[in-house]
C-alpha cells in the first residue's frame, strides 16, 4: 500500500468502515488524481503537487463531514454516461438504472415520454439518447435541479424538453399525448429518517426524498390522476417505489382503473418498481 493510500484510509477510518474507506481511496487516487488502476493496485505512490496536496486535504475534510463523493467529484455515472450532480439533485442510484433498462425494452422507437421529478435528468436524457426518435419531456419543481438537468442535456447532446412544474398542483391543458410516464418521486417516509446514512440525510435534497407518514403515496396518486388524462390509450406508468408500499401502490392503481399493475423486484430482491397500463 502506498503512502498516499495509507494516509487516506487512516484519515477516513474514524467515519468509514475499512471496505468503504478502501473504495473511496481508489476513487480519490484514480478518478480524481489520475493514477492508473494498475499502479494503484501495484502500490506505487503518487507525487502530489502542493496544490494537489491541498485539494486532497479539502476532499478528506468534506468526506469526514459525510459529503457524498459524487458531490465532491461533481459527477456520477449512470448507465455508462457521466451526469453532473450537486446537492440540488439526488445522486442517481443503480435501482433507477434498472428501471430505465425495463423501459427501454418496452418503449416503441418513436414514443412520447414524460419524466416527472427529473432531478439530474438521468432518466429522461438516457431515454432520449438510447431512443433518438423518442420525444422526452421532463418536469421538476426545483430550479436548481432543472439547471443541472439542462447542463447534462447540453453536455450529453440530448434533446429533452424541461419544464418547471409542481405535480401536486398541475392542471393538464393537453390530453392523451404520452405513451409512457415515468417517475422516481419522493417516497421515503419521515419515520424512516432515523435509519438513513448521514451522507444521504445531511446532504441530498429533502424535497426529493421524503413524504409524510400519513400520506406515503401522495405523489403516486397525483401522478396517476394526471396520467388518466395525459396518457394515450394503452400508455404505461413506470414507477420506482418504496419497497414497503408495493401492494399499496398496486391497489391504488387498480382502484383508479389501471390495468395489469405489477410489482417488479430490483437486483437485491426488493420490491422496487410498479408498472401499469391505462
Amino acid at each position: 500500500m502506498n503512502a498516499t493510500v495509507a494516509h487516506i484510509r487512516q484519515t477516513l477510518r474514524a467515519c468509514y468502515a475499512p471496505q468503504e474507506a478502501a473504495w473511496l481511496s481508489r476513487i480519490i487516487c484514480c478518478d480524481i488524481f489520475g493514477q492508473s488502476v494498475t499502479d494503484y493496485y501495484a502500490g506505487k505512490d503518487m507525487t502530489l503537487s502542493s496544490n494537489e496536496e491541498q485539494e486532497l486535504k479539502d476532499i478528506l475534510s468534506r468526506l469526514l463531514k459525510f459529503e457524498p463523493i459524487q458531490y465532491i467529484q461533481g459527477e456520477c455515472s449512470f448507465l455508462g454516461r457521466k451526469f453532473l450532480v450537486s446537492s440540488g439533485v439526488l445522486i442517481p442510484r443503480p435501482e433507477t438504472e434498472e428501471l430505465v433498462e425495463i423501459i427501454l425494452k418496452e418503449l416503441p422507437p418513436q414514443a412520447q415520454v414524460l419524466d416527472i421529478g427529473t432531478g439530474s435528468g438521468c432518466i429522461a436524457i438516457t431515454l432520449s439518447k438510447e431512443l433518438p426518435q423518442t420525444q422526452v419531456t421532463a418536469w421538476d419543481i426545483s430550479e436548481d435541479a432543472l439547471h443541472i438537468a439542462q447542463a447534462n442535456n447540453q453536455a450529453l447532446k440530448a434533446s429533452v424538453r424541461f419544464e418547471r412544474q409542481d405535480v401536486l398542483t398541475y392542471r393538464p391543458s393537453r390530453e392523451a399525448c404520452y405513451d409512457a410516464i415515468v417517475s422516481n418521486p419522493p417516497y421515503v417516509t419521515a419515520s424512516e429518517k432515523k435509519d438513513m446514512e448521514r451522507n444521504v440525510l445531511d446532504w441530498e435534497p429533502a424535497t426529493a426524498l421524503f413524504v409524510p407518514d400519513n400520506d406515503p403515496l401522495r405523489f403516486y396518486r397525483h401522478i396517476a390522476q394526471l396520467a388518466q388524462i395525459l396518457l394515450k390509450a394503452k400508455g404505461k406508468l413506470y414507477f420506482e417505489i418504496n419497497q414497503a408500499f408495493g401492494p399499496d401502490t398496486v391497489a391504488l392503481l387498480d382502484g383508479m382503473g389501471y390495468k395489469d399493475a405489477v410489482i417488479l423486484k430490483d437486483l437485491s430482491g426488493n420490491d422496487r418498481f410498479v408498472i401499469a397500463e391505462k
